[in-house]
């Protein structure tokens, strides 16, 4: 298994969605204008990705994983697959909202699986092309050898949850889950609006669970792909999440932030005190354990608490990381593992030198790289519905940058 699948690759990452954007396809009369008005969450995006990308510098600078040779104060690194889960989280939570505004119904199935093809292959697809020439002529991407056609095919289709294949880059991983679980969602706003959160909530938990309790040892070993059935109830929880916006004032001024802490705090703690073996060797629980938390988390954010924190996380450098995360997400390891394997060897000795060395220059480049990325593969089809308003605005000279029809696409 490649140590950066499982193990805390997103979208997520998932692929992310931004708040704002038509993405769901439900209630798009005014879906957009609601979902800009849930501050924070691009800001929440951002700092995901951004640790996803320091989670990647721990790991690939240290060897080993789990059983990691990095010093024990930089353990708070370890959780880069939650990270991840978080994605799904606030995916979810984020696809949610237009239609909990609208009683739970979908402006139709077809059209919310093609804008979410539009808002996210673009991107992946050209993170693919660049991973794919990184990992043939600068540095492998994965412990299986170098990509092949199997590899162009497999994700290219984003069939990489359901067939195996050397990757290309060790992220794409949580693509092809959320790709199935888009799949899942018109499903989950059917059994929403006809049987309440409550019944969506166990039908999806409870066979996961199920399965993992019969499993040897109740404890499923993961492979490298067939992740989404036991993600689905991650990504649910932030559906169900997504109902505090159309929620009663009493629900709503509930302290979800507190809720979110008292929740994660045992699953965090245990990972820590446990170490990154036996957390690994138990995400399957550890996954479904997070989740409610981090579904009580957007619900405080969403209600605009606690209001120092959304202040933090709609300011400009904050919501501006939010704005490119998905770019970020998909293009910074190999640019990491660039730094790390072929230049860093160069000017550094291996250890902790080397792990500095790719913070000063590999997370600046990968942040830098992904902005760059964005403005030609990201935000056009973030801000447009469509080829032709594309090509128009590219006509008038308008640069990439100022790509948008005035309704987010």
């Amino acid at each position: 298994m490649d140590a950066s699948r499982p193990a805390g690759s997103t979208l997520d990452p998932a692929a992310p969605v931004r708040q704002g954007e038509r993405g769901s396809g439900n209630g798009d009369g005014d879906g957009g204008r609601a979902r800009r008005q849930v501050r924070g969450l691009d800001g929440l995006r951002g700092l995901a990705a951004l640790y996803v990308v320091l989670f990647h510098c721990w790991l690939y600078t240290f060897p080993g994983y789990p059983s990691s040779s990095a010093p024990a104060w930089l353990g708070g690194l370890m959780f880069g697959r939650l990270a991840v889960v978080f994605f799904l989280v606030l995916s979810g939570f984020s696809l949610a909202i237009s239609p909990a505004r609208h009683g739970w119904r979908s402006a139709g199935i077809g059209e919310f699986l093609r804008r979410r093809a539009w808002r996210i292959l673009p991107p992946y697809w050209a993170a693919l092309a660049l991973s794919l020439l990184v990992s043939w002529f600068v540095v492998p991407a994965s412990h299986f050898g170098p990509p092949t056609g199997a590899t162009v095919l497999v994700y290219g289709l984003v069939a990489q949850d359901v067939v195996t294949a050397p990757t290309p880059n060790g992220a794409f991983w949580s693509i092809g889950v959320e790709a199935e679980l888009y799949l899942l969602f018109p499903l989950l706003l059917f059994v929403r609006r006809r049987w309440g959160a409550v019944i969506l909530a166990a039908c999806v938990t409870i066979p996961v669970v199920a399965g993992g309790l019969t499993a040897p040892g109740a404890t499923p070993v993961e492979g490298d792909n067939w992740l989404a059935p036991h993600l689905a109830p991650v990504f649910a929880a932030g559906v169900v999440g997504a109902g505090v916006v159309a929620a009663s004032d009493r629900v709503r001024r509930l302290p979800w932030g507190w809720f979110a802490v008292l929740a994660a705090l045992p699953v965090l703690a245990l990972g820590v005190a446990r170490g990154s073996v036996w957390t690994v060797n138990h995400y399957f629980w550890a996954d479904l354990a997070i989740a409610p938390a981090m579904a009580m988390l957007l619900a405080a954010v969403a209600t605009g608490k606690p209001a120092v924190l959304v202040r933090f996380l709609t300011a400009r450098p904050v919501q501006g990381l939010g704005n490119f995360s998905y770019s970020l997400y998909l293009i910074h390891l190999p640019i990491v593992m660039a730094v790390i394997r072929r230049i860093a060897p160069h000017f550094v000795s291996p250890g902790l030198p080397t792990f500095w060395f790719t913070l000063a220059v590999g997370l600046p480049g990968s942040i830098i790289a992904a902005w760059l990325f964005s403005k030609v593969f990201e935000i056009p089809f973030k801000r447009n519905r469509s080829w032709k308003s594309i090509a128009e605005l590219r006509v008038l000279g308008v640069s990439p940058s100022r790509w948008t029809s005035g309704r987010p696409g």
